[in-house]
């Protein structure tokens, strides 16, 4: 059962807290991964306590990431992906993804959660086009020129910026994360793409459960978590021109095939996009 306590924690890894919530591992809690804590858990059982789908918000994060990734490597020829706030290996990572479209795609992850960094080099160890970096997603300077990004990422050429579920984990003023946006941007080449997934508000029945769900999220031991609004996520994707169908629900970008069953609460609360950059 997703989220699931096991008998016992393992040890922590040099560097490691499990007394501290990490987004990373509250997102691995949330997919019913095994590389978690009780503190990474315990944020995932209050969300579910008010809704009892929350898993979805990770689950459709992850299959937007895949559909829009599987977009990317095959329809835009951009042969090199940055990948910020990567999170913990799962199935289906960016690089097994485009990987598989052209073996020659380079692909850099960016996070700063001893875990995820540990876990993502023994992962790459024998793939000499998959790379992991330790910066600030929230701080675009010090992630364009880092010294290993500039190595794999030529900024001359097309690039294709990841930031997946990672906008609404920003802790500061609420205009901040467009700004931050706005830098990525400017640095970015024309031709190249930005693929973004956010908490959302969908301003109808479901509002009150979405901020709901916002509260939940910033008083959990990790502390973040803030729903936009479609409005207020376009503002992320400023100066892109947006690819059909533009910013809507993880689940109606380009689906993967005809939907039968309705969308649950957890399901409406997450929406993405993808625009490029003229």
């Amino acid at each position: 059962m997703p989220g699931a306590a096991p008998p016992t924690d393992r040890p922590a890894p040099v560097g490691v807290d499990p007394t501290r919530a990490s987004i990373a591992r509250v997102y691995d809690a949330f997919l019913g991964g095994k590389d978690n804590y009780e503190i990474d858990r315990e944020t995932f059982r209050r969300v579910q306590s008010v809704a009892p789908e929350a898993k979805d918000l990770a689950v459709e994060n992850r299959a937007f990431l895949i559909r829009a990734c599987r977009f990317l490597a095959n329809q835009t020829g951009i042969a090199q992906f940055l990948d910020c706030g990567s999170g913990l290996p799962t199935a289906e990572n960016t690089h097994q993804v485009v990987q598989r479209v052209n073996p020659d795609i380079r692909v850099v992850y960016v996070d700063n959660d001893p875990v995820v960094l540990a876990h993502g080099r023994a992962l790459l160890e024998e793939n000499d086009n998959t790379h992991f970096v330790a910066a600030d997603i929230f701080n675009p300077r010090e992630v364009i020129e880092n010294a290993v990004v500039r190595k794999h990422i030529d900024f001359t050429e097309p690039v294709a910026l990841l930031q997946m579920g990672t906008m609404h984990h920003f802790n500061g003023p609420r205009d901040r994360p467009a700004e931050i946006m706005r830098e990525y941007i400017e640095a970015l080449p024309s031709g190249s793409f930005v693929a973004l997934s956010h908490f959302s508000d969908p301003q109808d029945e479901l509002s009150a459960l979405a901020r709901k769900m916002e509260d939940v999220f910033l008083h959990s031991p990790m502390g973040s978590g803030t729903f936009r609004t479609r409005t207020e996520i376009e503002e992320l994707f400023t100066g892109l021109e947006m690819i059909q169908p533009g910013v809507v629900l993880c689940a109606d970008w380009w689906p993967d095939g005809p939907r039968i069953k309705d969308l649950n609460a957890a399901q409406r609360t997450i929406s993405g996009g993808v625009g490029r950059k003229i």
